[in-house]
């Protein structure tokens, strides 16, 4: 695999040294990992999950909306000819992943995972099994710092090149920051660039979002709704493909997943894709 020896070596190297998990905590990536079916989770984790579920029945059909939504953008997205991706906060691996689904339309893809989370730092070595042709790493990087982040990323990719941005379910955890995160982002990107996002929202199932919102908040995680207009703020200045602002399902749905069958309710995201002109 292209230039991911050298940094499976840092990833293990990190892992001795920083890794220091509380699973006695239930953990957010832990939960989403529970809603799709995982296995990295523990006791905490599920008892929070289980509380979610009891106040917002949708987590799980969310959580796989959310998935179907990364694989469509990033498949089209390769099929247009972009071939650099960062995606920030990934999360604990699940196949397909975003490299996975690249490199089977572009071999030669270059894709680096950023995340600043211990467990995601801990399953890493996941991400780095990509096609002998393309590129796959990983950097341990904090949103809330973009230019550290795009400096590691800058290792891999090439910043003056297109990069197909995704920060998906990731901004609604640091919601006081998350439109100075993205512009940061956008600035930083050449044109040609992409940015794909999905965020909670409360417009389609307000009472079930904010218990949500009260139980992930009692467990430690805060995290906020938007609505549609505060989520297209995020695109201001870049041109929104088709269909636009809608509930992840809805945006060009394909007959390879299960996102038709489910409800703007059930997924309670918007999700959007926007190219920098």
């Amino acid at each position: 695999m292209a230039g991911a020896h050298g940094q499976a070596d840092e990833i293990e190297a990190e892992a001795e040294v920083e890794v220091s998990l509380d699973i006695h905590l239930a953990h957010s990536a832990r939960m989403y990992d529970f809603y799709l079916g995982g296995t990295t989770n523990f006791p905490a984790d599920r008892e929070a999950a289980g509380r979610a579920l009891a106040v917002f029945p949708f987590a799980r059909s969310a959580a796989r909306a959310n998935r179907a939504f990364m694989r469509r953008t990033t498949r089209l997205l390769a099929e247009s000819g972009i071939r650099q991706f960062l995606d920030v906060g990934t999360g604990i691996p699940t196949s397909p992943n975003l490299h996975e689904v690249a490199q089977r339309t572009a071999p030669d893809a270059a894709v680096v995972y950023a995340d600043n989370d211990p467990i995601v730092l801990l399953h890493a070595q996941a991400l780095l099994r990509g096609t002998e042709q393309g590129v796959t790493a990983y950097v341990q990087a904090d949103v809330r710092d973009p230019d550290a982040l795009l400096e590691a990323a800058a290792r891999t990719l090439d910043l003056d090149r297109p990069v197909a941005l995704s920060m998906n379910a990731l901004l609604h955890f640091v919601p006081d920051e998350a439109h100075r995160i993205a512009e940061r982002f956008k600035a930083r990107l050449p044109r040609g660039s992409a940015l794909v996002m999905s965020h909670l929202t409360a417009d389609f199932a307000p009472d079930e979002t904010a218990r949500l919102i009260q139980v992930y908040t009692a467990a430690g995680t805060p995290v906020a709704a938007c609505s549609s207009a505060e989520f297209a703020r995020f695109f201001t200045g870049w041109n929104l493909l088709a269909p636009g602002i809608v509930a992840t399902p809805r945006w060009n749905p394909s007959p390879e997943d299960d996102s038709e069958h489910v409800t703007d309710a059930d997924a309670a995201c918007y999700g959007a894709v926007a190219l920098r002109p």
